[in-house]
This record gives structure tokens, sequence and C-alpha cells, in this order.
């Protein structure tokens, strides 16, 4: 394809446009708009759903903006009658399979099909419905729903899961009026090996797709005069939520944040920092100890699985991966719970008795840029703190209750603000309520990828030298490169570092491990592209672009904060000297550590056929 730029012709404007440019990526050059659905750039580009046609010059035929190459002295014609009524045709095609629930349905504000029929003038369906088959709402996945009645077979599910996941849990079934987008044996998503990423949610041009929402129970909780409601709210939440009342993309209001959760009526609004910068100080000690358990410096002072490479796990999306498709590297996962884990089990038990209050009566909302986090929540093992209590309160078994009750979406929580009346960016900044409400830069870093990693060697480093950092920040790390590897010199140790950007990077680095050929002691694994900050419950959209600014504004957040390493934050001190006694002591293990389980994706495979 020849280099340099290529002359053409928009609406009878000349524009140099580069020479591998489509038509698409040329009239956007040119500040000209073209309705897609289909297309996602760098993900989906067939040109499936033709409502991006366009004239061209010379041409028997309308072309697909989205894939038709650009050349030396091309026409191009974007809103001619001709190509208005095709496009106002293709999407009445598309209505006339499409339930008409527009008002009630929960992607109403961020529906592409609705705002493209909007702007082409679509005032009639005129077409009969032409799909064979209507479907059950699919509810059976923790972290979203399906409707595939509204799923208008754009593919971009199929290609996120496939191409930046690796999971491939979805894809196209059958032919003409039957097509459909399936899983395995047409299984409910939650019966399947989907991880419950959601950035198939984040993709979604329609309805479709859609977390589950927990919002109404939230409502009733704080309704409850018996309860006591605590919020946490996760790092990448704060450099997002304000994307959803119409600020620009990585506007930084965390004390905004704050004080529109106080306005929702919450009993204490806490900070999910506070459980990274303790999720640190755990994985921390933990990652020292198995280096020193490999080196034979240990005395005994360790007593988890040696294995190295040692992989962090705080992202359950990854978490899952891991248990499907690579069972035989658990030993090499961290056994620290995520930090919205940790949270919960402090709160009530910690927190319980510092407040003198039943746990039975409190109810832990975590707000989460993630999907997979609602899945988190409800695993089985993830209800420590009734352990703690079962015998002081003489429960039964059949009396457990969660550690954390309700998980919402960054989306979530905005349309609660919105609900009761609250505009975001008029609302004064307010702190987060003590003691689980401190933390630390190393902590807010945790919502990007790489963040972790840096997060741990800040306070690694300090721990096993007894010496200040020369330099806190680790650019090395940083950024959207799908895998990011670095050397860090401790005292003539040489620590090999590798960071994994989505999970199609982390298969690359697990086949390492699993064959025993990794060369490094600490491997960090994020689910999503970006981190946190791209999770599958962040607002729409969530692309490379607004990805850069949302982690642009987790940095400078991290630079603003008095502190910014984990193991200087005085609550996390505190609750250590009160509490845990030390990292990795055994009440530490009981309540902020976890097991995983073997979930061999070739039996799941066997079982459904």
């Amino acid at each position: 394809m020849s280099e340099g730029n290529v002359q053409v012709t928009i609406n009878g404007h000349s524009h140099a446009v580069p020479a591998n440019s489509t038509i698409l990526e040329a009239c956007q050059k040119a500040h000209i708009q073209i309705p897609t659905l289909c297309y996602w750039k760098d993900l989906c580009e067939e040109g499936s759903c033709g409502i991006c046609v366009v004239e061209v010059a010379k041409s028997h035929k309308l072309q697909r903006a989205c894939v038709t190459q650009v050349f030396e002295g091309m026409e191009i014609l974007t809103h001619t009658p001709k190509v208005l009524d095709a496009r106002k045709i293709v999407a009445e095609l598309i209505l006339a399979n499409h339930p008409k629930d527009c008002l009630s349905c929960d992607a109403n504000e961020s529906c592409d099909l609705r705002k493209i029929t909007y702007d082409l003038g679509v005032d009639q369906a005129r077409f009969q419905k032409t799909r064979v088959e209507d479907f059950d709402l699919d509810l059976t996945s923790p972290a979203f729903k399906r409707d595939m009645n509204k799923c208008i077979l754009c593919r971009r599910c199929v290609e996120v899961c496939d191409k930046v996941q690796s999971v491939s849990v979805i894809d196209t079934a059958g032919r003409g009026f039957e097509s459909k987008i399936a899983t395995f044996m047409d299984r409910g998503i939650g019966d399947s090996y989907c991880i419950n990423c959601g950035q198939c949610v984040l993709v979604c041009p329609t309805g479709a797709l859609i977390e589950q929402n927990e919002i109404d129970g939230v409502w009733k909780a704080l309704a409850d005069p018996k309860k006591i409601v605590l919020v946490e709210t996760a790092p990448a939440v704060r450099v997002a939520i304000g994307e959803a009342f119409g600020m620009p993309a990585g506007s930084l209001v965390t004390g905004k944040m704050v004080a529109g959760l106080r306005r929702l009526n919450f009993d204490k609004v806490f900070d999910t920092q506070f459980s990274a910068d303790l999720t640190i100080m755990e994985e921390g000690f933990e990652l020292i100890g198995r280096i020193k358990k490999a080196l034979g410096q240990d005395k005994g002072e360790y007593h988890g699985p040696p294995n190295l490479p040692m992989i962090t796990s705080c992202s359950p999306g990854w978490i899952k991966f891991a248990e499907h498709f690579f069972p035989e590297v658990l030993d090499h996962l961290s056994t620290c719970k995520s930090p919205q884990q940790m949270f919960g089990s402090c709160a009530k038990t910690y927190y319980a008795e510092k407040m003198n209050v039943d746990p039975r009566d409190i109810v832990v909302v975590s707000i989460m840029p993630c999907t997979a986090k609602k899945y988190e929540a409800k695993r089985p093992e993830m209800n420590s703190a009734f352990h703690y209590w079962k015998e002081k309160y003489q429960l039964s078994d059949d009396q457990s209750f969660p550690d954390v009750d309700f998980v919402l979406t960054t989306r979530e929580a905005s349309r609660m603000m919105k609900q009761a009346g609250i505009h975001l960016p008029d609302l004064p900044d307010e702190q987060f309520d003590q003691p689980l409400g401190m933390s630390t830069g190393a902590a807010t870093i945790f919502g990007s990828s790489g963040g972790v990693m840096e997060a741990a060697i800040r306070t690694a480093y300090e721990v096993i030298t007894e010496k200040p950092l020369p330099k806190l920040d680790f650019e090395q790390v940083r950024g959207l490169e799908g895998i990011k590897k670095a050397d860090i010199d401790i005292e003539g140790l040489t620590l090999k570092i590798a960071v994994a950007n989505s999970l199609g990077s982390a298969r690359i680095l697990l086949d390492e491990v699993a064959a025993g050929k990794s060369p490094y002691h600490f491997i960090e694994v994020m689910t999503c592209p970006g981190g946190c900050i791209g999770g599958g419950g962040q607002p729409y959209p969530t692309n490379t672009e607004v990805r850069e600014k949302r982690i642009k504004a987790v940095y400078t957040e991290d630079r603003n904060l008095t502190i910014r390493k984990s193991h200087e934050n005085p609550a996390v001190k505190s609750i250590y000297t009160e509490f845990f006694g030390k990292p990795n002591s055994e009440k530490s293990h009981h309540l902020l550590h976890t097991t995983y389980t073997k979930r061999d994706i070739h039996e799941m495979e066997k079982q459904h056929s």
C-alpha cells in the first residue's frame, strides 16, 4: 500500500488524507460524521450492517465507508438523496426485528441504534419482522444480562471476546434469518466459560448486553432504618463518573463523587483505595516471602505457596480466566483477595468491632468500574466475615452473609444520582469518612494497567532495603502496550517483572508460566484494556482516547496526594496494630486471602455435549 497522502474530494471539497485511509477515516478527518453500527476501530471492521454507505463517482453501487479504501482522485458524496434513502432503509430493516421498548430500555441513553434512527429521520418501521426466533432474556450471569431480541448481529461482542480477551465464548450461529450470537451449545452465558469482564457490554450498540441492575436493592437497604449502609468506591470510578454527567473524559471528580454519594444517604462514604493499600501490604509481603523461599532465605515466616512468578489477583475476570483456561498455574496466583473483597471483610469485622455493631446490620455497597465484580462478590468463598462471627453469634451455615452485599457499576452509581436529582458537576468537594477512607497515591494507580505492579514495587523496595526509593514513578510499566516488561534492581537482586494489559496479552505470558519457561518473578494481569479505567461497567463510550485521558487523571491524583506509598498509610498501620498484627498473619490469611477453583474448560465442554 502506498505511503503518504492522496487527494480526494468529499462533497465537492478537496482533502489530503493518508493513502491507507478508508472512506470513513477520510470523512472523519474532514470532520464529516458517517453513521456506523457494526464498526469499531481496530476491532470490528467488517462492513456487515451497511448503515455507513456513501456514493463514489463512477461506481455503479453504493460503497460501505468503513471497509472501502480511498484512492487518488476519489470523489465521495456522503449525503445525497440516494445515500440517505439507503441508510434509512437499512435502519428500518434493523428496526423490523427490534423491540419497541426504548422508553424502558436500560440502554436508552447510550443506544447507537436509537440515535442513528433519530438522526436519519426514521419515523416508521415499514418492514415486517424477518427473525425466525424469539429469545428468552438470559439472566444466568451474575454480571450482565443478554436480550438477544435486541441484537443486531454487528459482531462487536464476538470480536472483543475473541481478539482482545481471547476467551471466544460467543460466536455467530445459524444462517440467514436464523443467524444469532450464541454460546457453545447455546447455553446461558452464565453456564459458559464467560469471565464476566463486560467488554462485550461496552461495545454493544444496543441494549442486547447490559449489566445486572442492583440499584433497587441498594435503595431498599438505604431506606431500612435498621441497616448501616457503607459504600466503597474504586480508584477508576473517580476518573470516569463525571462523564455520565457531560463532563470531559478523564475528569477527576473525587470530592464531588463523595458529596454525591453522601447525598444519597449512605451512612459512611469509604474508599476502596484504603483496602488497595492493604492489598499491597499483603501482596508485597507475600512476594517477598516467595522470593526468600525460592532463595532459601525463608526462616519459617512464610506459609503460602512458593511458586514464582507470583501473579496478581485483584482482577476477578482474570481470576476466572485462569481458573478456566490455565488451572495448572493457580498456585502462582497471589492468595490475596481483591481490594473490594478485603474492604467488605474489614468492614464487617474490624469496623464492626470498632463501632460495636452487629455485622449482620452492616450492608456493604461497592461502586466499581467492573461487571466481573458483581460475580466476584457472589463467589461462595467470599463470606469470611461470617466465619469470623459464626461461633460468637451461634450461626448456622444457612445464615451465611456475604462480605460485599451489592456491587454497582459506575453507570449504575450515576443513574442513582440522577434518580435522586443530584447533578454531580454542581456539588462541592467533600472528604471520605475515616478510618476506611484514608489512602495513598499507590492505591490510586490501581485503576490503570501497571498500577498494581508499581504500587507493589514502591512498598517491596523499601521493605527489603529499608531505604527510601530514589524515584517513585515507574514509567516503564505504564501505558496501553499489550505486554510491558522491566528489570528492577533491589540492592543486587534483579526483580524481573511483566504487566499484561488485557487477557489476550496475559495468555502469552501464561503459556510461558505453564511451560515452566517464565523468566519473571512478578506478573500483573489486568482483565480489561487499560486496566480498571477501561472496565466493563464504565461510562459509554470507552475507547482508546477515553482510556488515555482516564489514565492521565489517575496519575494526576497520585502526584497530588501527600502520601504515595501503601506502607505509609496511617490507617493501614492502625489496622495492623489494632487487629491483624502484621501482614500475612494467621488472622489476615483468614480474612484477607482466598482460594481458587480449577474449572477445566475441556471438562465443561464434555459435560455440555
